[in-house]
């Protein structure tokens, strides 16, 4: 990096022009998401279902079928968002999380890395909904989610990428 400068910074985000010389010689112009990074959750019921959200977007103004997922606070692990977020999102914990793998959502524009996780033997816990999300937990088996698929209900990148991961698409 040579000069950076940041144009916005939010609670989730920041925003900065920066220039870099990439490895051909080039010098880029380059506007860069920052974001801190992710965990996203594979809800393991059994061997054939899982739970899945059916989430309110309101930047997209709509509803979207996704995996439980979420932002890192400050210094919190991705384990410990992973722990977290399941059950805020769900009302569930587990006893076991396996890490799946690690994706750039959006590497074109944003730092953003997302770890998925696979959570199995599932037990529920009792959480207050928060006010900011509009969230139903739907349980789907194998049959249901690769239905969803292939009639293109399932739009969101980061729950297709984790789904595969995890053996269901």
């Amino acid at each position: 990096m040579l000069k950076n400068k940041r144009v916005f910074k939010g609670k989730l985000i920041s925003v900065s022009i920066k220039r870099q010389r990439l490895p051909n010689g080039y010098m880029a112009r380059l506007e860069v998401v920052d974001h801190i990074g992710a965990a996203l959750i594979v809800p393991v019921i059994s061997q054939d279902k899982i739970l899945l959200l059916r989430q309110f977007r309101p930047v997209i103004n709509g509803y979207l079928y996704e995996l439980p997922a979420g932002t890192l606070n400050k210094k919190e692990s991705v384990i410990a968002c992973a722990r977290r977020e399941i059950v805020e999102e769900t009302g569930y914990s587990a006893e076991k999380f396996s890490l799946l793998g690690e994706i750039y959502p959006v590497p074109g524009y944003s730092t953003e890395k997302i770890a998925i996780f696979k959570a199995e033997r599932l037990f529920k816990k009792e959480v207050a909904a928060e006010k900011d999300e509009v969230i139903q937990v739907k349980v789907f088996n194998r049959s249901q989610i690769k239905k969803l698929f292939k009639k293109k209900k399932l739009k969101d990148a980061k729950t297709i990428c984790a789904l595969a991961m995890a053996g269901w698409l």
